[in-house]
């Protein structure tokens, strides 16, 4: 059995941690925050347009309202392993890459 080279061990750990270091952070800054969509923000922007799209309101699991309730209550245990899943998958890919231009440089 052939096991994974340290580098995509590592990039798999550093994406999936990044991932869910960096979510709420991402979330606060497009807009969705605890008090609610901020004015004149990426996430104002698509709730105007869901609005438009559905006749007036914003749709229950819609990507606004999941978005929204990710701002304001943080992440589910699903959504926190769905967004683990792929910073690992983002990271092992730039983990195989290093390793990949390693063995290529010698």
């Amino acid at each position: 059995m052939r096991f994974p080279k340290a580098d995509t061990i590592i990039g798999v750990t550093a994406g999936a941690v990044g991932a869910i270091a960096l979510t709420p952070f991402a979330l606060y800054m497009a807009g969705f925050t605890a008090a609610g969509i901020a004015a004149g923000s990426v996430g104002a922007g698509l709730m105007s347009s869901a609005a438009v799209a559905s006749g007036g309101g914003v749709a229950a699991g819609s990507l606004v309202a999941v978005l929204q309730s990710a701002g304001a209550a943080g992440l589910s245990a699903a959504g926190t392993a769905g967004v683990a899943s792929v910073g690992g998958a983002v990271g092992g890919l730039f983990g195989g890459a290093v390793g990949l231009l390693k063995r290529m440089r010698k």
